[in-house]
């Protein structure tokens, strides 16, 4: 490989200039309707679910449809605008379906869309007035996939299932479309109370079968490698808040007529949260960039990234409950949905020791 090709073949980890506007877009519209009262109100209520602030995302600023081709009503973006919304939802823990429905759902029919009725049900999810959920557990990954073999049974802990008004269920014998309305959807108790979670009762259901297992499950498996990758850039989200409010806490508190970040043993610990999150975005970034790019090394990318940027997320978290001391283990001081939101997504999509093992896989690195 010569040295041009090398430099062409570089993932591009820097934000354009247009990412950035759309940071400053999406963080100004979070910052006006999830402020930390609120955000702690609702986390509280039966309901966690916004969907005001869901149409102003998804069919105001036109996100919903960030990865649709502009053919199918969509913006035409790529993987690596959705990384920048979810950051900005990370930062505010939003509680909105832009992963489940406009990342995963999307990915997985985007697989289908040449066929007529897949194409039509891309168009209205792009438009924002509709979303879809992929009717598997939240913790399934994309490298350790089981299916039902019929369309029976209930699919326990489906992330944002209760709010969706499609449902695609995955079975041995494909890819089925279903009205919400039509299965039995039983909310749960989730630690994270800001991405609901429910269980699915299929039984008498009567779906309509968008593709055949092959095609359904090469799509299934698109849709969570999507999912997977994205998910570390809402990951990284969180963290870059922890640090950020950790910082400023610590600097303002004053203990013996000091700032208590003035002492060198939490400056270390900052340090070293810092180093660790810049990390995160060098990973959380080659991710987005690879699945924008349809690298063929997207899967490796994927593993890399949500294998560190998981324990990140959640080691952010932990530093702010501590560090902030007594406030920070109260219910009134928002940390808590951040260590909530950083260990729940720990085991979402697959867990690290999963990705780990696919990545050992992918670069054939055997196990002792």
């Amino acid at each position: 490989m010569t040295a041009q090709t090398a430099t062409e073949a570089a993932p591009d980890l820097l934000y354009s200039e247009a990412e950035d506007d759309l940071r400053s877009a999406v963080r100004s519209l979070l910052a006006d309707r999830t402020d930390v009262p609120s955000a702690l109100a609702r986390a509280e209520s039966a309901t966690p679910y916004d969907p005001e602030l869901w149409r102003s995302l998804g069919a105001g600023m036109e996100l919903a449809g960030l990865l649709v081709p502009e053919k199918l009503g969509g913006q035409g973006a790529s993987h690596r605008e959705a990384a920048v919304v979810l950051e900005e939802i990370g930062r505010a823990v939003a509680p909105v379906p832009f992963l489940t429905s406009a990342v995963i759902a999307t990915e997985t029919l985007l697989a289908l869309a040449e066929r007529d009725e897949v194409a039509a049900l891309v168009r209205e999810l792009a438009s924002g007035h509709r979303t879809a959920a992929l009717v598997v557990p939240f913790s399934t990954g994309p490298h350790a996939l089981r299916l039902p073999d019929t369309l029976a049974g209930t699919v326990s802990a489906v992330a944002d299932a209760a709010t969706a008004d499609v449902l695609l269920v995955p079975t041995g014998e494909g890819l089925y479309m279903i009205d919400a309305a039509e299965a039995t959807v039983v909310p749960l108790t989730p630690l994270d109370l800001t991405r609901p979670l429910a269980a699915v009762t299929l039984d008498g259901v009567a779906g309509t079968l968008l593709a055949g297992p092959e095609a359904a499950l090469a799509a299934v498996r698109r849709g969570l490698l999507a999912g997977a990758g994205l998910l570390a850039s809402e990951q990284l989200g969180v963290a870059e808040w922890c640090l950020t409010e950790t910082v400023a806490y610590t600097r303002d508190r004053k203990q013996f007529n000091r700032p208590v970040g003035s002492f060198q043993a939490l400056k270390h610990r900052m340090a070293q949260l810092w180093l660790e999150v810049v990390s995160a975005r060098a990973a959380a970034r080659n991710a987005a960039d690879a699945l924008a790019t349809a690298s063929p090394e997207a899967p490796l990318a994927v593993a890399v990234a949500q294998a560190y940027c998981a324990r990140v997320a959640v080691h952010a978290a932990e530093e702010c409950v501590q560090l902030h001391g007594g406030i920070g283990m109260t219910w009134e001081h928002p940390a808590h949905l951040y260590l909530k939101r950083a260990k729940s997504a720990q085991i979402a999509l697959g867990s690290a020791g999963e990705h780990r093992a696919a990545l050992a896989e992918l670069i054939d690195l055997r196990a002792p």
